[in-house]
């Protein structure tokens, strides 16, 4: 793993500056509880940070992937997010909002067709989110033979 001159990152004190050490010390719970509350401070790169050490401790886990997705998504990281609610859907085809991210992220990429697509589905399985319905309206003349 490591060489024994560099310190592992397991070992070191988080960011909450309280020294208490991650990586193996931590649950998969308090990392993504952690995770969630950097998102809500906005901090998205870090709690996409914290949420991949959640996600490799509970993989497939939905909460978990949604939170990074969004992570990712906020703090620019567009391919990423993409896979991660590809991978969430995965877990739960019927995950409205991951079709809805998905459609988000695949536009960010310039992947107007299936972003399409994934935003219809969000609205056929939500049908009264304005939410998702707005997305889907604000990509105008895209169908799903236009890209």
């Amino acid at each position: 793993m490591h060489s024994s001159s560099e310190p592992d990152p397991a070992d070191l004190p988080d960011a909450r500056g309280d020294g208490e050490a991650g990586g193996e010390h931590e649950s998969a719970y308090s990392l993504f509880q952690r995770g969630r509350e950097l998102l809500g401070k906005r901090h998205h790169a870090q709690a996409a940070i914290v949420l991949e050490r959640a996600a490799r401790l509970e993989p497939g886990k939905a909460s978990i992937l949604e939170a990074l997705g969004r992570a990712y998504y906020n703090s620019g990281q567009h391919e990423p997010s993409r896979a991660t609610f590809e991978e969430l859907l995965e877990v739960d085809p019927s995950a409205h909002y991951a079709h809805y991210a998905l459609g988000q992220s695949l536009k960010q990429l310039g992947r107007s067709r299936e972003a399409w697509t994934h935003l219809r589905l969000a609205v056929a399985l939500s049908p009264g989110s304005r939410l998702y319905r707005g997305a889907l309206d604000r990509m105008g003349g895209v169908t799903p033979g236009k890209g």
